[in-house]
């Protein structure tokens, strides 16, 4: 568990190697946030950082072996590993001396705290240098929440902020706001500081108070027009407009919700249960869950002509000289 992980750092039992892997932002900025304010408390620490795609790994552990200037202890971010991914022989940016690397992580620098961050759903096991890092490593996964555990972390912040929160309130939370959890925690950061010295967070605040993501707006618009709502969704399409978002850009990712929608329906129809449509598709439980129910599934021939539909409307965009915004204002008057 990584609430483990961050004790043993707050604790100041701190491996000279770590690798954080996982497409969970939030996971990744809090333990480097963590290692440096633990770093603070034993004075002004050393902290340089390093992109991967930009500079090789031979920089990385000519810095870590250098003693510090400042402090007993540097602490290095590595970001951007991709040389622990599966890629494409010949489409690598930069040429890393992984055998190098293997050969450091044995014996790696006492003076120095190395973080290899790689933001990547998965890690390619079958290359010698991920089993290297993943075996001389303190290894912290840094993977999305799902729904039970994302709401106990959403208990969790607001009691961190000194607030209670209903589970009528957290539900509008996550399905407003998204699974992102930097975006979460602002917003509820944001939403105790507006109630001031009041005590529970209420779905009424929530719903008033909370920024939208750019997906759940989207996500609205398309249900709204499948389900026949014709002015709600014109009205969310236009302002999304006022805030400057391209026409192209709102079409693919209406696109995306109907193809995840059919996908659900057919996965469905052959038994597998949300969390199981979840790990095949590759996408949140919470996203699955809010589709699972939708009366919009059974309706799969609809979902299939409307993706066509869709496909359309995106020849249109890229070829036509019209009115862009036009051109899919037309298609949800439809």
């Amino acid at each position: 568990m990584i609430s483990e992980k961050w004790m043993e750092i707050s604790k100041g039992n701190i491996s000279n190697v770590y690798l954080l892997y996982g497409t969970e932002a939030y996971f990744i900025e809090e333990t480097i946030k963590k290692l440096k304010y633990k770093l603070e408390d034993e004075g002004e620490p050393e902290i340089i950082y390093f992109d991967l795609e930009e500079s090789n790994v031979e920089q990385v552990l000519y810095e870590a072996d250098t003693l510090p200037f400042f402090s007993d202890k540097k602490l290095i971010i590595a970001k951007n590993t991709f040389f622990l991914k599966a890629t494409e022989k010949g489409k690598e940016k930069i040429i890393h001396d992984t055998a190098l690397l293997e050969n450091w992580l044995k014996n790696p620098s006492p003076s120095a705290i190395v973080v290899f961050v790689a933001p990547y759903e998965k890690l390619d096991e079958r290359k010698k240098i991920t089993k290297a890092m993943k075996q001389a490593s303190n290894v912290i996964e840094a993977m999305s929440l799902q729904n039970h555990d994302l709401k106990s972390w959403v208990l969790h912040e607001a009691s961190n902020e000194g607030k209670s929160i209903s589970e009528e309130a957290i539900n509008r939370l996550i399905e407003n706001g998204g699974t992102n959890l930097v975006h979460l925690k602002t917003e509820i950061s944001k939403i105790a500081t507006y109630i001031g010295e009041e005590q529970e967070i209420d779905e009424e605040t929530v719903k008033s108070l909370l920024v939208r993501t750019l997906e759940e707006d989207v996500f609205t618009l398309g249900n709204a027009y499948l389900a026949g709502r014709k002015s709600e969704a014109i009205e969310i399409y236009h302002d999304l407009l006022k805030r400057k978002e391209d026409p192209l850009k709102l079409n693919a990712l209406i696109a995306t919700q109907v193809r995840l929608m059919i996908q659900v329906s057919h996965l469905k129809k052959k038994g597998y249960h949300a969390q199981q449509i979840a790990t095949q598709m590759k996408v949140h439980p919470y996203r699955v869950k809010l589709l699972f129910d939708n009366p919009l599934l059974h309706q799969e021939e609809k979902l299939i002509h409307t993706l066509n539909d869709l496909a359309t409307v995106d020849l249109q965009l890229k070829t036509l000289s019209t009115n862009r915004d036009r051109i899919l204002e037309l298609f949800l008057l439809k």
